[in-house]
């Protein structure tokens, strides 16, 4: 009877471990992440290329665009969130682009905690990649989640082109800033517009940009048709500053921590930049 019982006993037991590794191991909400950077990415994917057509088809013909500038969200969640209660109360924004570090350690968590506050935007968006969005496998997330690292889209026959110039993530052996890309978009689709505005996360002589490339980058700029400005993020400022001293403005988009961001009106004179404090 003895003997009987303990088998039965341990019969049971197995039964109950065996039956709470299932239940862990099945649950939708698993207490177990398989790995931070396992680039396991739930909800939307390929978000600058759907959000790039919205604005494409929503905005060919505007005469007049206001586009608001954001950047460096990193793990500055609530002050995000409130960023975009602010840009959604003004109700004449067109679009949004996020300037980059969209997290602070390119886990997966805050690369979905950080869209899922973006997609609380009235507005269409896009967002660039930055130096902290590389960490691990950040930057194969990102790809996943957003898309390429360099983009472009046309709106107000303005052309909006946004560049990857995280060189310092590649130990400097990529083409970043990818100048053949820059070519290649200064003479594509010149039917469709008559101006550039210039996007990137690290401004030249920035601790992120190739230096080695800053005059010839400026040099390549020239070829821009009709180049407006440049915005870029990363410096955790807002900053207006005439960097090569030619009278080319670059306008440094302030981080989410600081509670600000920058409005762009662009109309066929020309342009406005307001900072805008919340």
């Amino acid at each position: 009877m003895k003997v009987e019982l303990f088998k039965s006993t341990g019969r049971i037991a197995r039964t109950i471990v065996g039956g709470f590794l299932v239940l862990l191991l099945s649950s939708c909400n698993s207490v177990f992440d398989i790995h931070p950077y396992d680039v396991n990415v739930h909800g939307e994917k390929d978000i600058n290329a759907k959000q790039m057509k919205v604005i494409e088809s929503m905005f060919t013909d505007k005469k007049t665009l206001r586009v608001a500038f954001i950047s460096d969200t990193h793990l500055w969640l609530a002050d995000a969130k409130d960023q975009v209660a602010d840009i959604n109360k003004r109700g004449d924004i067109d679009f949004v682009v996020h300037c980059g570090d969209l997290t602070d350690t390119a886990t997966n968590d805050e690369f979905e905690w950080s869209r899922d506050i973006l997609y609380g935007l009235n507005y269409p968006f896009v967002a660039l990649i930055g130096n902290h969005d590389f960490l691990g496998t950040g930057d194969q997330t990102y790809e996943v989640m957003y898309g390429a690292f360099n983009f472009s889209f046309i709106a107000g026959r303005v052309k909006f082109i946004c560049l990857n110039t995280n060189a310092t993530e590649y130990d400097y052996m990529a083409a970043v800033p990818n100048f053949d890309y820059m070519e290649e978009q200064f003479t594509t689709d010149t039917d469709k517009f008559d101006r550039t505005v210039i996007i990137m996360h690290a401004a030249p002589y920035s601790d992120q940009f190739n230096n080695n490339v800053c005059k010839a980058f400026r040099r390549y700029l020239d070829f821009a048709p009709g180049l407006m400005c440049c915005v870029y993020g990363h410096d955790h400022n807002d900053t207006v500053s005439d960097i090569y001293g030619d009278g080319l403005m670059f306008y440094g988009i302030d981080c989410a921590e600081h509670r600000n961001y920058r409005i762009m009106t662009i109309t066929e004179d020309g342009y406005e930049m307001e900072q805008i404090r919340f």
